[in-house]
């Protein structure tokens, strides 16, 4: 398919960029996330689409096993050597639509960052379904669209113009429709609005200064009631950060 090939294609040239970045790198959706999942030590857990592992990682401590999994081997590759002092987390190569696991096989399953890039999010969402033990939890947190078809668009077209791996980033009731078509509760959830360096964000995926200018004037152009909405800080034309909507959902699988 060909928009996973761009997701491969990506990740392999940019995959340091992912560890190193402070948007994926820190955040308090990391620590809060420990504390909505309240692990235990004899807990399973995978990580679907771990870029750079930042979450395997804070889980790690917390339970007995992280398996580790991206479809782009070479992320997987580098983000095994950053975390080598965590002996509980494997790795494996796989797609977050067609899991290479046996059915009620976690306690757990995450994905942070990362479901933007998905094409099919309700193979995505089965999938989750099919490996979680009864009563497992999910935890999900991604970039979301406005339900303002205005701004939906202009996001979208924005990091798709950014990272021709990015798919689309879902509405608040289109995931939560794939919950609930997955038999899957949401316990607990939360929006917030995430500021994004916009230099730093622009060139973890681009180094072409023509494409970075191009991006730039996107934002520039757009309207004042699209760049409030999206909180764009500039000081004489220079694009200092922005920020997007970010869903964090925790879910359960419902057993009735």
């Amino acid at each position: 398919m060909r928009e996973k090939v761009d997701v491969k294609r990506v990740f392999s040239k940019n995959k340091e960029a992912y560890v190193t970045s402070s948007t994926h790198a820190f955040g308090k959706d990391l620590s809060l996330m420990i504390n909505w999942l309240q692990p235990k030590s004899t807990m399973k857990v995978l990580d679907i689409a771990t870029g750079g592992g930042h979450v395997a990682k804070n889980l790690a401590n917390h339970v007995e096993e992280v398996v580790a999994t991206d479809i782009t081997e070479e992320m997987l590759e580098n983000t095994a050597l950053y975390l080598e002092s965590h002996k509980n987390i494997y790795y494996a190569v796989a797609d977050a639509e067609d899991l290479p696991f046996t059915g009620e096989n976690f306690d757990i399953v995450t994905c942070r960052i990362a479901a933007h890039h998905f094409p099919n999010p309700e193979r995505f969402i089965a999938e989750v379904n099919r490996v979680l033990k009864p009563e497992g939890q999910f935890l999900l947190i991604d970039n979301i669209a406005p339900e303002d078809c205005k701004f939906d668009q202009f996001i979208n077209s924005l990091e798709k113009m950014r990272d021709h791996s990015h798919i689309r980033s879902r509405s608040l009731i289109e995931w939560k429709n794939l919950f609930v078509d997955h038999d899957l509760s949401i316990i607990k959830e939360q929006t917030h609005k995430k500021v994004l360096p916009f230099r730093e964000w622009v060139q973890r995926t681009l180094d072409d200064d023509e494409t970075i200018q191009h991006v730039g004037q996107f934002i520039l152009e757009s309207d004042n009631e699209t760049k409030n909405y999206f909180q764009v800080d500039t000081e004489d034309d220079i694009i200092h950060s922005f920020a997007i909507d970010e869903w964090m959902a925790l879910g359960a699988k419902r057993t009735d």
